[in-house]
């Protein structure tokens, strides 16, 4: 990943971070790691746990944010939220796995966040 990609994700975090405390989440992590990999932000809201992903684009060139979610992705996100939810003992909470877009014109200064809530399910 190129410099300029890992600074326009770490900008769309910061962005969906301001989003999610607006409309009233609290947030409980950002960027949880593990050897499997990473979540970007994970928030409780409603009585839920809720594994954000976000994806921050300019273009739809290769395919809209959401798609950049591929399967594998997902069961990843799924796997790490389950070693959350274990290490931090929060079995008696219901989640919910989300997506938030963020869509940037050339010079940064306008975006477009959609926020797609229960955008996958483990099953």
């Amino acid at each position: 990943m190129n410099v300029l990609n890992k600074d326009i994700g770490s900008y769309g975090e910061d962005l969906a971070c301001e989003y999610l405390l607006d409309i009233k989440h609290k947030i409980l992590a950002r960027n949880f790691r593990s050897k499997l990999g990473e979540i970007d932000i994970i928030t409780f809201f409603n009585n839920m746990i809720i594994f954000t992903e976000v994806k921050s684009r300019y273009t739809n060139s290769y395919g809209s944010p959401m798609e950049s979610v591929t399967y594998y992705k997902q069961k990843l996100i799924i796997k790490l939220s389950s070693y959350y939810i274990l290490i931090n003992k929060l079995n008696d909470y219901n989640i919910r796995y989300d997506v938030i877009e963020i869509f940037f014109n050339k010079s940064n200064q306008n975006f477009t966040i959609n926020h797609i809530k229960d955008a996958f399910r483990a099953y």
